[in-house]
Order: structure tokens, then C-alpha cells, then sequence
């Protein structure tokens, strides 16, 4: 093998797993987004939605930092996507009572169901990402998943 060959590259970035898991995250995240469509969610504003969602699981109506920490987005990118899903009646941001500057949000029914139809999208996205099969069976096949990824990106 030499070096830069798809088929196991011992030095450069191609021998990396961070690199192959990278790439196979944006090949994921842009086939989410694409099937995502039918919601008119972008897998940002999903992000928000599921974390909302699993999160008033623990907090009836848990603080919008909650959310922000539970979904992984920054506090900026949070509020501007919660004011776009306030926007289309999916959540409400309702002020606390006991500190103006914080803010709690709720899924309206209209957000519950786009949650669970947008959900159901991302299982089945991961199913034919990652297969059903045990965790092991998952795991062994891990690294060709990622670099065919990458190659049909790449070929596309």
C-alpha cells in the first residue's frame, strides 16, 4: 500500500479516524438535511427541536440554555433558531417568572408533531447509515462505512 491509498494509509490525514469520521458526519448531517425537507426543517433547527423535546422530558419548561447545552449549539445560533421555530408556531419562549433575563421554552402541538415526524426521519437515516445489527456488527463494519462515504462524496 502506499501512502494516500484508500485502501489503509499509514501516515497523513487519510489514516485518520477523525478525519474519516468528520467527512462521514457532514455526508450524514447533508443527507439529513435532504430528507429533512418535507418537515421545512433544517437539521439545525431539528437539533433544538429534539433537544426540546428531550429535554421537558426532565423540565416542563426547561430554560432555553438547557436546550442550547443539550443540543451542543452556542447560545447566539440557539436563540436566532428559536426565534425562526417561534416564528412558525412550533415553540413558545415564555419568560420566567423569577428572572426576566432567562428565557423557557415549550413545543406547541404543531412542534410535537413536526418533532416526532422529523424523528422518526433521522431513526430511519441512521438505520441506513449504520444497519440494525448488534452494536459489534456496527462497529466492524464502522471504518469501510466512513470511507465510502467520503469516496462517493468525493465522486459526486
Amino acid at each position: 500500500m502506499t501512502n494516500g491509498s484508500w485502501d489503509g494509509p499509514t501516515t497523513g490525514p487519510l489514516a485518520s479516524p477523525g478525519y474519516w469520521l468528520h467527512h462521514a458526519a457532514l455526508a450524514w448531517r447533508s443527507e439529513l438535511g435532504r430528507r429533512l425537507t418535507a418537515t421545512g426543517l433544517t437539521p439545525t433547527q431539528f437539533d433544538v427541536l429534539a433537544a426540546l423535546s428531550r429535554v421537558s422530558k426532565a423540565h416542563a419548561e426547561p430554560r432555553q440554555q438547557d436546550v442550547a447545552d443539550f443540543a451542543g449549539i452556542d447560545r447566539m445560533m440557539t436563540s436566532k433558531v428559536v426565534a425562526v421555530l417561534e416564528g412558525r408556531g412550533l415553540l413558545v419562549r415564555i419568560e420566567d417568572p423569577q428572572d426576566a433575563r432567562v428565557r423557557r421554552l415549550s413545543l406547541t402541538d404543531e412542534g410535537k408533531s413536526v418533532v416526532r415526524t422529523a424523528t422518526a426521519i433521522a431513526r430511519t437515516l441512521d438505520q441506513d447509515f449504520f444497519g440494525q445489527g448488534s452494536v459489534g456488527d456496527r462497529l466492524a463494519t464502522a471504518r469501510e462505512l466512513l470511507r465510502s462515504l467520503v469516496l462517493d462524496a468525493r465522486e459526486s
